[in-house]
């Protein structure tokens, strides 16, 4: 028997390290199949919401929305409200069918490990369907990245996949479908990096990849790959074309904070004067239309729109204009509670915005060869990475868009400005901005559910000793004398906190106390007013113990009976945090344990 024990032994590392070595392999086959999906779902979001448009706006064939310059007749203004309408049922009915927000791909990969309700995810995406369909100010690429994360978090789920592997599906799909959406395979790829699981890993590497490439190659299969935008070769490499590029990152970065700010701020609107929220989305829907009397390019995402600003020379009367009214359009779509993203929305108002910064510095004299049409692409970049996050996201955008390398140089360089004025003055993209005003804290896809499942109650010990705070000092040292313990709570007759006693200065008190009358031990208790609860995290109970500057601290029921349940160190806390943290680590970056 002990002969096969060994052999059992013996073999089991084998088939471990086997297993292990092909577990990669099964990855990249998912992740293909992932990126597979995306393709198809994008493809067949994309045909649908454009064969809407044909219908509902009566465009002629091979047309985009938003190129048109006219709305004709006028009445096709009202489909925005009849939008509106559909969004307010869908809420009425949503509300019925779900109890809480739905989860996102970066909450998911932040805080339940990548763990995704599919039909939550299905009412998004149908929401946001109908809502770029009928005309809202929206873009369809916050339903792609939900549905396909959404997909891939079920199937890793299904097959009993690991945390960080689940986490790293969710990321394939997320980059799955914006490499579909925009035939841009780099972007999609650091679109999942920076943004949705929070880090790039030479192991994270080959799964998002592979989707991105697999996502591209079968949109581009299916339909009709998205067209590279047409403009001249131009280069920035001088130090001299660079520099006004930085400037007009911060005045990205500064417009982007102000958009978030304007939809939370219509948002707050509508809840101090009480409008129900089925019915906000009419509301809107109303005032998107009046302004697409006014300008058709407002309507939807702003794809042909923003074909349009960038092929064409145009008065800047009418890019002020049309940047007023698509950012106008684009505040009261989101903030009535029309679905969907500012993703294609920010590439159009960024687009707009550095025209607009060229023409102010050419007119005042500051940079007079700045050309237009750079100044466009430059802002298109920064704005959207203000807005979106991901400064190497929106590079590699500009760069497989336009072939231009030099372009790209600009673009990064003010990507990076607008993201440090984001992260500083502000310190969240939309997304996770959204996320803030529902009371998180997440700043992006970092893997923080750990932590916060890493809480007092399983660390602390139950048998802490205790003494009574009428209890005489002498009586104390005889019970508890040196080397016993290094600390005792003091409860009253009810078990109420009412601090810790270290026991070297009791005996200390004792042997210099005068003997007259005796003393009892609660003039010597310490940390009256510092306690913890069970349902604390580790995150603030190691703020507790810093702020305290005790080494144990009392763990009570609740904060206002405060009755004594039990005992945690310093030490232990910070251990066990520590190794959470490893464990958080290596499924940021995919690594083995």
């Amino acid at each position: 028997m002990t002969e096969a024990t060994g052999r059992v032994a013996s073999a089991q590392p084998r088939g471990v390290g086997e297993a292990s070595r092909f577990r990669g392999l099964y990855i990249l086959v998912l992740a293909a199949f992932v990126g597979i999906v995306a393709g198809g779902t994008v493809t067949a979001l994309g045909l649908i919401t454009r064969a809407l448009h044909t219908v509902l706006f009566r465009l002629p064939e091979n047309t985009l929305l938003s190129s048109q310059p006219a709305l004709s007749p006028p009445w096709l203004a009202l489909w925005p409200a009849v939008g509106g309408v559909l969004m307010g049922l869908s809420i009425i009915l949503a509300r019925r069918w779900r109890t809480r927000p739905p989860v996102d791909p970066i909450e998911a990969n932040a805080v339940h490990g990548g763990r995704m309700s599919f039909r939550e995810s299905m009412i998004v995406t149908a929401q946001t369907l109908v809502s770029s369909s009928f005309g809202a100010s929206v873009g369809l690429e916050a339903g792609y990245t939900q549905m396909n994360s959404s997909l891939a978090s079920s199937l890793a789920t299904r097959l009993n996949l690991r945390r960080n592997e689940i986490r790293t599906l969710v990321g394939c799909g997320a980059a799955g479908a914006i490499a579909a959406a925009f035939n841009a395979p780099l972007t999609g790829a650091f679109y999942g990096f920076e943004v949705i699981i929070g880090v790039y890993s030479p192991s994270l590497l080959a799964p998002v990849i592979i989707a991105s490439l697999a996502a591209s190659l079968t949109a581009s299969r299916l339909g009709e790959p998205s067209a590279a935008l047409d403009v001249l070769h131009l280069t920035a490499l001088r130090l001299s074309d660079v520099l006004p590029f930085l400037a007009l990152g911060f005045v990205a970065g500064a417009v982007a904070i102000g958009i978030m700010q304007l939809v939370t701020l219509l948002e707050s609107g509508f809840t101090r004067l009480r409008f129900p929220p089925p019915l906000r989305p009419v509301i809107g829907g109303l005032g998107v239309g009046a302004m697409a009397l006014i300008s058709p390019e407002v309507l939807s995402s702003g794809h042909g729109a923003l074909h349009t600003q960038l092929a064409a020379p145009m008065l800047i009367s009418t890019v002020a204009l049309l940047f007023v009214l698509k950012l106008a359009a684009s505040i009261v779509s989101l903030g009535s509670g029309f679905r969907g993203g500012l993703f294609f929305a920010s590439l159009l108002l960024g687009a707009l915005l550095g025209k607009l910064f060229a023409f102010a510095a050419i007119g005042l004299g500051l940079s007079p060869h700045l050309n237009p049409e750079l100044a466009a692409l430059v802002g298109m970049g920064s704005l959207a990475v203000g807005v979106v996050g991901g400064p190497l996201t929106m590079s590699f955008l500009v760069l497989e868009l336009t072939g231009d390398l030099g372009i790209t140089a600009s673009v990064l360089a003010a990507s990076v400005m607008a993201s440090f004025l984001v992260r500083e003055t502000f310190g969240y993209s939309f997304s996770t901005w959204r996320l803030h005003l529902r009371g998180e804290t997440i700043r992006g896809g970092h893997d923080v559910g750990r932590l916060r499942s890493l809480t007092v109650g399983p660390l602390m010990r139950t048998d802490p000793r205790t003494a009574l705070q009428t209890m005489l000092l002498d009586s104390f040292c005889t019970k508890y004398p040196l080397g016993s313990t290094e600390r005792v709570i003091v409860t009253d007759a009810d078990t109420v906190y009412q601090g810790i006693i270290i026991v070297a200065e009791a005996h200390h008190a004792l042997a210099h106390s005068s003997g007259d009358a005796p003393q009892t031990i609660d003039g010597l208790a310490r940390y009256k007013d510092f306690m913890l609860l069970p349902s604390m995290t580790a995150q603030t109970a190691a703020d507790l113990f810093a702020l305290s500057g005790a080494e144990e601290l009392a763990v009570v029921d609740y904060t206002d009976r405060r009755r004594v349940i039990g005992l945690l160190t310093e030490a232990h806390l910070l251990r066990r945090y520590a190794e959470e943290l490893d464990k958080g680590w290596r499924d940021l970056t995919g690594e083995p344990g």
